[in-house]
Order: C-alpha cells, then sequence, then structure tokens
C-alpha cells in the first residue's frame, strides 16, 4: 500500500507544481495585459488633451468663460432678457 500513497504523493505534487507555474504564467501574460491597457490609455489621454487644447485655442470664448463654464459642472446659464 505505501508503493500507492507514494505515488499518489508525487501526483499530487506534480499536480501542485504544474498549478504554480500556471499561476506564473497567467500572472505575467495578466501585467501584460494591464500595461498594454495602460499604454492605450495614455495615448487617449494624450489625445484628448490635444482635443481639448485645439478647442479652445480656437475657441473666440476668454480664459474667464471657460473656467466658469468648467466650475459650473457645464451648465449653461441663460441671461436673463
Amino acid at each position: 500500500m505505501r508503493g500507492r500513497k507514494a505515488s499518489g504523493t508525487i501526483s499530487i505534487e506534480q499536480q501542485i507544481e504544474k498549478a504554480q507555474e500556471k499561476v506564473i504564467r497567467t500572472k505575467a501574460a495578466y501585467e501584460k495585459a494591464v500595461e498594454e491597457l495602460q499604454k492605450l490609455l495614455d495615448k487617449r489621454d494624450a489625445k484628448r488633451k490635444d482635443e481639448l487644447w485645439t478647442a479652445i485655442v480656437k475657441s473666440q470664448k476668454t480664459y474667464e468663460e471657460i473656467m466658469n463654464f468648467i466650475a459650473s459642472d457645464g451648465r449653461i446659464e441663460q441671461e436673463s432678457e
């Protein structure tokens, strides 16, 4: 009976080792995916900043008007007539 138990233990040890290797591979793939996602988010943010800056430069609004608009959460206040 000891032979069966020993081979069962080796099998479990081998399974543990394989599971650990899988975790390491999966973690590396996860980290690579997170890094790629961060690069894409950074590119998108840079593009958005460029678009926003271009729109501000082309705008006929003053600095104060833009800042007031941003500070008001984008609500457009109508002037009373």
